[in-house]
């Protein structure tokens, strides 16, 4: 059996596991890279392709390394298309938007980070986690081409993934790290990369489209004005839907689609949750979707994983030299992601709990009666600031929705709420308990208020 012996020991080779990767190397710190799939298919990830905040990335893999898989940057809005209502919502999406070629692109974070000095192992696959007799992660186990394989590190990245195999191996039960994970929090998506032969006219758009349930919906993404990317997913508490046929009907359904031939299909899990409450053990750290950090009501993930792998990185360095992998050496991680971007998508989970409890139909009209710049800015920020002229206009075009507005109303109050309570994260690991009682008697009045089943 070879054993291989690193500072650092990614676990994953997407944005998260390529930037954590690409910002510890670049120091001279010794980097693996451990990837399941070959060298010819890494990077490949079924993904919506929609990229929002596309203006900036973290240092270690600069924006011009992966510009190059930037297809279209001219969308700039969201084409809500609600059939029930029959009308169409233009919402104006805040920040840079871009929508990217995402095989492309997984190529070019992998250069980018093989350019630090980080190496590579394909065609690995994980099949343990390494503990020593005090409970400190100490790396991994796997095989590569059938022969076994270990992977010693001082500190182990979790980057593989939603539902990762390394939590289900690693015993976590005496660490602050989030166990409270479970396949109800996530959803099923399913995409399609489909080329047509005539321009489309909504290529400046990101097409948006409910399925039969609140809690899913299609989406149609421009690569190009001819390459689209066509998917939908659901809320895995839900009734399965058949993703495959269901997304083949709806592109029947649709002219621009006549002829139309697929060049690619691919299918996926992802986190439709809040972030992890910790995602730190002793000599462990989870990043990217393997530790929730994705935008609940859209999807999006890419920007917010890329500066999880860089604040993971750095405070790995900082655990290195000083030999001290403990939780509280490692807690900063947490923090920084908080402070970043890890409110505002606890503020948005809320509006995930609220779609799962509320009839499709209602929710379309009520859809179709909102103040489309205050809709986008809830949709991207967690919150919006609503006048009392603007809620009388809203409530006089929503007639009929009266008790579905006031509850969104106390959502969005709640939400709120919730987003204050995560800027005061605790600065130290004993204080996460009283912080998650808090947090979580929020919830029961998020739950009260939407009547959803508890997803925690």
């Amino acid at each position: 059996m070879t054993t291989h012996e690193y500072d650092v020991v990614v676990v994953g080779a997407g944005t998260s596991g390529c930037y954590a990767a690409a910002t510890a190397a670049r120091e001279s710190y010794d980097v693996a890279v451990v990837e399941r799939k070959t060298e010819e298919e890494a990077g490949h990830i079924a993904c919506g392709d929609a990229l929002k905040g596309a203006d900036e990335f973290p240092e270690a893999i600069p924006k011009s390394q992966i510009e190059s898989a930037f297809t279209n940057t001219d969308v700039d809005h969201g084409r809500f298309e609600i059939p029930q209502e029959d009308t169409v919502l233009e919402i104006p999406v805040p920040g840079e938007l871009a929508v990217i070629d995402r095989w492309e692109y997984g190529r070019k974070v992998i250069e980018g980070a093989t350019k630090a000095g980080a190496d590579f192992h394909y065609d690995t696959v994980v099949q343990d986690v390494k503990q020593d007799e005090t409970g400190t992660v100490t790396g991994v186990r796997a095989t590569c081409d059938g022969d076994a394989v270990e992977f010693d590190s001082t500190v182990l990245v979790d980057a593989a993934g939603s539902l990762s195999i390394l939590q289900d191996k690693a015993d976590l039960a005496d660490a602050t790290f989030d166990t409270n994970v479970n396949y109800s929090q996530f959803c099923s998506a399913y995409r399609e990369i489909v080329h047509v032969d005539e321009p489309v006219e909504w290529d400046d758009a990101l097409v948006f489209k409910p399925t039969d349930r609140a809690a899913g919906y299609l989406w149609y993404f421009p690569r190009t004005e001819t390459e689209i990317n066509a998917g939908l997913g659901f809320q895995m508490t839900e009734e399965p839907m058949h993703l495959v046929d269901d997304l083949k009907e709806d592109l029947q359904n649709r002219p621009e689609f006549e002829g139309a031939t697929v060049e690619d299909k691919l299918g996926a899990a992802l986190p439709t949750r809040r972030p992890y409450d910790s995602a730190v053990a002793p000599g462990f750290m989870a990043v990217g979707d393997a530790a929730g950090h994705v935008n609940p009501t859209t999807g999006g993930g890419i920007a917010g994983a890329a500066y999880a792998g860089k604040y993971a990185a750095e405070q790995a360095m900082e655990a290195v030299e000083s030999g001290d992998v403990s939780e509280a050496a490692l807690w900063e991680y947490n923090e920084r992601v908080m402070d970043h971007f890890g409110a505002r998508y606890a503020g948005l989970d809320v509006y995930n709990i609220f779609t799962t409890a509320v009839d499709v139909d209602d929710l379309m009209g009520l859809l179709g009666a909102l103040p489309t710049q205050k809709l986008s800015e809830a949709l991207y920020s967690g919150s919006a600031s609503i006048g009392w002229k603007l809620k009388l206009r809203t409530a006089i075009r929503s007639i009929g929705h009266f008790d579905l507005v006031t509850d969104l109303y106390r959502t969005k109050n709640l939400a709120d709420e919730i987003i204050d309570h995560y800027e005061r994260y605790p600065a130290d690991p004993r204080g996460l308990p009283a912080w998650q009682e808090t947090r979580d008697s929020l919830l029961d009045r998020v739950y009260e208020t939407t009547g959803a089943e508890p997803k925690y």
